[in-house]
């Protein structure tokens, strides 16, 4: 596999993740799972770090958590919305935030020791 095709395939990957992330967040009556929510909104946004980084390799860790960080708050301010019968909580995207830097943090650490420091 060429390493275009590699691209191609995580970025394939982290579109479809982002599409059921946000679909899942946005549906009315989401189906119930066996964790608790904010272990779900660190599993969603685990995955997307890691996705976003693999698809994105050259791009900043720092822009890539901003942005994720971002989509986080976004899909709260959505879930205010009386329409869609779900709760805005702030702590959903504390959560989300956490997990996003702690992927970025064991990112970096494995670059340094790859001797590659880049943010």
């Amino acid at each position: 596999m060429t390493h275009q095709e590699r691209l191609t395939f995580w970025r394939l990957l982290l579109a479809v993740a982002l599409t059921f992330a946000i679909t899942m967040a946005l549906l009315p009556q989401p189906p119930a799972l066996p964790v608790g929510d904010k272990w779900q909104h660190m599993a969603a946004f685990g995955t997307l770090t890691v996705l976003s980084i693999l698809a994105y390799p050259r791009a900043s860790l720092l822009q890539v958590g901003e942005r994720l960080s971002f989509l986080g708050a976004m899909i709260e301010l959505v879930q205010s919305l009386p329409v869609l019968h779900r709760d805005c909580d702030i702590m959903d995207w504390v959560a989300d935030t956490v997990v996003i830097i702690g992927v970025i943090a064991v990112v970096v650490v494995f670059r340094h020791f790859r001797g590659d420091a880049r943010l």
